[in-house]
């Protein structure tokens, strides 16, 4: 049974959802833009029989607390820093990482602040790499270089509804088969008074994620954790050459591409968990399985 709590950081509620044994392997889930831990809402009982599962939202995001820009620092390392401090608060000691898009860069930042911590790595659709990043980030690119209000204009119209539908339904092989209520609930959590602010400073942000590119590669070379790639090749955000890219720094990798867009989990989301279950079992030490 998943269970929903939260805990206080910093004068923050970190809400975060949770199952399965603690004396299992920990897999901490982290989720993308524009979403929440409600993406990982059918990989978590799915898992949970073999795993313990800790999905949170991150400061901002779903039911976690949204102080405004000008009460918190909007910025991946600000993230990054609540989300250490909620795996210290909860009493994580070891866990697998799973990294999709927003996700890869807080993940990142944690594995090379805590290498001896991460037993290995999920990575779906979360990028580390300039080849994962195609022509639609140009328009971001322009906001980074240039924060004019025509520049900012541009950035906030792919937070509108027809943009965050976007980002289920490209790429998805049967668009149909998509649930509406997972981009209607993020939606209306984007729409939030003092949101739309929120996302726009982390935007401008992100441009601080690619100049750490190197570091994180030069992670992945050091440390090799094992590693599992399960990527929606049809995603145009986060591009499937960033998921190939993977290839020349890590020599412990499974591969797997799908047939569908960024959120993969909306479609393939059983493979995925087979895939997970196998890689997590035979790549653990025995100890722990």
């Amino acid at each position: 049974m998943t269970t929903y709590r939260t805990v206080a950081i910093n004068g923050l509620d970190i809400f975060y959802r949770e199952a399965g044994s603690r004396d299992r392997p920990t897999l901490l889930l982290l989720h993308g833009f524009p979403t929440s831990s409600q993406m990982f809402r059918n990989l978590i009982p799915a898992l949970a029989d073999q795993f313990h599962l800790i999905a949170p939202d991150y400061s901002g995001f779903g039911y976690s607390s949204m102080p405004t820009v000008d009460e918190f620092d909007y910025t991946f390392d600000s993230l990054a820093e609540v989300m250490a401090d909620f795996i210290a608060a909860i009493g994580l000691k070891r866990y697998s990482l799973y990294l999709m898009d927003y996700g890869a860069p807080i993940g990142y930042r944690l594995a090379t602040q805590y290498p001896e911590r991460v037993e290995s790595l999920i990575v779906q659709n979360g990028n580390a790499y300039e080849e994962g990043l195609g022509d639609f980030w140009k328009p971001m690119r322009a906001f980074w270089q240039n924060k004019t209000p025509e520049n900012s204009d541009r950035v906030r119209q792919a937070l509108a509804s027809k943009g965050t539908k976007w980002y289920y339904i490209t790429g998805a092989r049967n668009p149909e088969n998509l649930s509406p209520d997972t981009w209607t609930l993020d939606q209306a959590l984007l729409d939030r008074p003092g949101n739309m602010d929120i996302q726009l400073a982390l935007k401008y942000d992100y441009q601080f994620n690619v100049r750490l590119y190197p570091q994180w590669q030069a992670y992945l070379r050091q440390y090799q954790p094992p590693t599992l790639i399960v990527w929606g090749k049809n995603d145009q955000g986060f591009l499937v050459e960033g998921a190939y890219a993977y290839k020349r720094d890590l020599k412990n990798l499974e591969f797997h591409l799908f047939d569908t867009g960024h959120f993969a989990l909306e479609e393939d989301g059983d493979a995925i968990a087979n895939h997970i279950a196998q890689f997590l079992t035979s790549r653990l030490p025995p100890t722990l399985t």
